[in-house]
């Protein structure tokens, strides 16, 4: 275990930022099938994430994306949302659809975080600033997809002068190739890439 990663990951420090894990995106009824089908194993990870940083005095942060019904407020200015639009499924606020998926909780003590617009959580969020009264300095960044959301998060993370962790199997992107191949040649130049199994036990090491 490199000691460096214990020092960035210091559980005072640290938030887990957990990205679009929502009924409507990764479970049964999600607008984007394909990429819901391959987040079975980014689930289980960011799951044993979340429990570890909780036991380790880490945050965790649940990052959800809705749109009105009248898409007030929401982008339309790429192919992604049009063809979200499309799908007929509906991110609607205060539905199940916009609710972390059960595997996550989420439990007393974790915050979550919904957007109406954007492509990612620092961009839509209150993200940042809660980030910033909580005193975290490190992301341990988790979720979907790295096609776009968690690239955006963690450019925009280091943007704003945080640390970013990605542990790599606790994110995922279609194709499987297409989001190894990014987070080799992009997000390993801006991220700490590491994995689930070392950041849980750099927590119990500390512990």
């Amino acid at each position: 275990m490199p000691l460096e990663l214990r020092a960035l990951i210091a559980p005072a420090t640290t938030a887990v930022v957990t990205s679009e894990l929502q009924n409507g995106v990764v479970g049964d009824s999600s607008v984007l099938p394909e990429l819901a089908a391959a987040a079975r194993g980014t689930i289980a990870n960011t799951a044993r994430l979340c429990i570890a940083a909780r036991a380790a005095g880490a945050t965790v942060i649940h990052c959800t994306a809705a749109t009105r019904a009248d898409r007030r407020g929401s982008n339309s200015n790429a192919r992604l949302f049009n063809a979200v639009r499309k799908s007929g499924v509906q991110l609607l606020p205060g539905t199940p659809a916009v609710e972390v998926v059960p595997e996550l909780g989420p439990v007393e003590g974790d915050l979550v975080l919904n957007r109406l617009h954007g492509l990612d959580p620092m961009a839509g969020t209150d993200l940042d600033p809660v980030l910033r009264n909580l005193g975290v300095t490190t992301l341990v960044v988790t979720g979907v997809s790295v096609n776009i959301a968690i690239t955006n998060l963690v450019m925009d993370a280091v943007n704003r002068g945080y640390q970013a962790v990605l542990p790599r199997d606790a994110v995922n992107g279609v194709p499987a190739e297409y989001a190894d191949a990014v987070i080799d040649n992009t997000l390993s130049l801006l991220a700490t890439v590491t994995t689930t199994d070392d950041v849980i036990a750099a927590w119990k090491v500390r512990g």
